[in-house]
């Protein structure tokens, strides 16, 4: 199985570059990482400018396939602030090496993020077990790979006994509707388009009570952070204000546009998309339940599965210190 190799590397790579370089922003633009197809009512702000009227400075917005890619741009200096970065990615960059820090919770999705068999198989949660020598489509070291593996531990398949390949989930919707693979995972766009040709193993419902969360953080280097304080609390009041409007729906009507457009989506499968997604206020991401308690252990207990898989060679001690909440508490007193 090319899984363990492959993360690895991965990681890595993004160790070596993290001790190469740091990201600095210039002080008159900084670049930020975001998903398509990954409709956000950041969005909304996004196109309108309003960041960078808040900020006061130029932002270079720069779309990324995997949360991976995100990682490896921080470490190289590339992006400065990540959005909507999966939890599993983060961890892998900060277990090789890599000093980044969550900011905040910019989405719970259990439902948006998850494996389809395709439906030749006529594989479901009953018959899992004959997965043993399919091939499937895994984009490594991210919140599908996580699930894939919390999946796979749980239904008894062997990993060895599989044939994973490393693929955005674009690349492996394209191979499962082409039959080059039984099984791919991924979210947004991508896991709509699988769907089309197969059938999930667990709901999302099916998946958190197994312990299998699924979310998304939005992050960034602590060194840019350390030395951007304020500018990154502006950065997190602008996005709390456009989830705020979205949240009681007195934005919906006039965001949804907008947000489809950007995300290179039509209306009705934004709206979709975004029904299955939650987005915490400021005191329920700063509560025990999200950054001021439960994400450090989660991350380690993230962290400890891919090392028990193999995909990466070890764990931190403590994930207490890639948590960040000053500039969030900074924004409750904006």
């Amino acid at each position: 199985m090319k899984l363990k190799n492959a993360l690895m590397g991965a990681a890595a790579s993004v160790a070596l570059m993290t001790g190469a370089s740091q990201a600095v922003a210039d002080a008159d633009e900084i670049t930020v990482a975001y998903f398509l197809e990954w409709p956000m009512p950041f969005q909304y702000a996004k196109v309108n400018g309003t960041y960078e009227e808040e900020m006061g400075v130029a932002i270079n917005w720069v779309s990324f396939d995997s949360g991976t890619a995100m990682s490896a741009a921080m470490a190289s200096g590339d992006v400065h602030i990540s959005v909507s970065q999966g939890v599993p990615p983060f961890v892998v960059a900060t277990s090789a090496g890599q000093d980044l820090q969550i900011l905040d919770v910019a989405v719970s999705y259990a439902d948006n993020d998850n494996c389809v068999v395709s439906s030749g198989l006529e594989i479901d949660k009953d018959s899992a077990d004959e997965l043993a020598g399919k091939k499937v489509a895994v984009p490594l070291g991210t919140a599908a790979h996580y699930g894939f593996l919390r999946q796979m531990d749980y239904f008894g398949v062997d990993l060895a006994s599989l044939d994973v390949v490393d693929m955005a989930p674009a690349e492996g919707a394209a191979a499962l509707a082409q039959g080059q693979v039984d099984m791919s995972c991924g979210w947004g766009g991508a896991l709509r388009r699988m769907l089309e040709h197969g059938n999930v193993l667990l709901t999302g419902a099916e998946k958190e009570e197994l312990g299998i969360l699924v979310f998304d953080v939005t992050s960034a280097p602590a060194g840019f952070v350390a030395e951007n304080g304020d500018l990154v609390a502006k950065f997190l009041e602008v996005t709390a204000d456009a989830n705020a409007a979205w949240n009681d729906g007195s934005g919906v009507a006039e965001m949804l546009p907008v947000i489809a457009q950007d995300a290179g989506m039509d209306e009705e499968a934004t709206a979709q998309t975004m029904a299955t997604f939650v987005f915490p206020d400021v005191d329920t991401q700063l509560s025990e339940a999200w950054l001021g308690g439960a994400a450090p252990s989660f991350m380690k207990g993230v962290a400890d599965v891919f090392v028990d898989s193999g995909s990466i060679p070890s764990s931190l001690d403590s994930y207490e210190a890639a948590v960040n909440t000053g500039p969030l508490m900074a924004v409750k007193g904006m």
